[in-house]
């Protein structure tokens, strides 16, 4: 899929609210692994979001185009705004007899320890957030198509997932296609190193699955209706993108090595149309707009 993208497209942070008190803790229906395995965006995103958040913060000063730091402003609106969202889910699974802290204590020590600011010169700190830069353009190629794919997955809607938290994933889902293009905008305009970007890539998707894994395995452990005896299989992603609950490994593959092209620009791929379409009727937006 490819579509152009507006030249210029105003990010509008949508102060955006969910109602979880009618959310199941299964709430893709017969489906716990589907839905930790969703689950474990509402855990890795807000510690994730508020870290793009500082660094994008850093990188303002370096921004000589203003058109593009008017587009970063309006991302980190955004993403501090997706923080929350997905803050609030966590809050609802802790309701729901799942302790998240001491998975989301471990990613507060890389996004704070590993990948937080250093004690450099002058010189150090600028690689070091150009570096940074790089692994934020690595993950939004990841979280812009799975929005596109969230949007597109006519499979949620006949499982009949629970509306609230289906809302919560297509508005964010559709607000990072309608961004995909600004944290590798940024990334160019400072640096753009093409070695750099595959060296992100390389340490971005190995680090995201580990953190994925680790996130379902301590979900389904922790969930106290499956009381660690239903045991996480990745054999099971097969089967739910088979009924169009998950992507696919092959998908996932393919979406991957987009990336690594050189000629790679985040406006070939996924609809902005579709995005700002979903938008204009999600419950959860259209609330925010009055």
């Amino acid at each position: 899929m490819s579509h152009e993208q507006p030249d210029r497209l105003v990010l509008t942070p949508r102060d955006v609210h969910f109602d979880w008190s009618k959310t199941p803790l299964h709430w893709v229906p017969g489906e716990p692994f589907t839905t930790h395995i969703l689950n474990v965006t509402h855990l890795l995103l807000p510690e994730g979001e508020r870290w793009f958040v500082r660094v994008f913060q850093q990188a303002l000063p370096l921004i000589r185009d203003a058109e593009l730091r008017e587009q970063v402003i309006g991302f980190v609106g955004q993403e501090a705004v997706h923080a929350e969202a997905h803050q609030g889910a966590q809050e609802h699974l802790r309701e729901q007899g799942i302790d998240p802290d001491p998975y989301v204590r471990q990613l507060e020590w890389i996004f704070g320890r590993i990948l937080g600011d250093r004690d450099l010169d002058a010189r150090g700190q600028r690689a070091w957030l150009i570096e940074r830069l790089a692994y934020v353009a690595a993950v939004e190629h990841v979280t812009a198509f799975l929005g596109q794919w969230v949007l597109d997955a006519r499979g949620l809607d006949r499982a009949g997932l629970d509306p609230t938290m289906l809302d919560l994933l297509r508005w964010h889902g559709a607000e990072e296609v309608e961004h995909r293009s600004v944290a590798f905008d940024l990334y160019q305009h400072i640096d753009g190193s093409y070695l750099r970007r595959l060296r992100a890539m390389a340490v971005v998707a190995p680090a995201l699955t580990l953190c994925w894994v680790r996130g379902l395995r301590y979900l389904m452990q922790a969930d106290p209706v499956l009381r660690g005896q239903v045991k996480s299989s990745w054999r099971d992603v097969p089967r739910s993108a088979r009924r169009g609950l998950l992507p696919g490994y092959g998908s996932l593959l393919r979406k991957l090595s987009t990336f690594l092209r050189r000629s790679y620009h985040p406006s070939q791929e996924g609809s902005t149309a579709r995005a700002v379409a979903y938008l204009a009727t999600s419950p959860a937006a259209r609330a925010a707009e009055h």
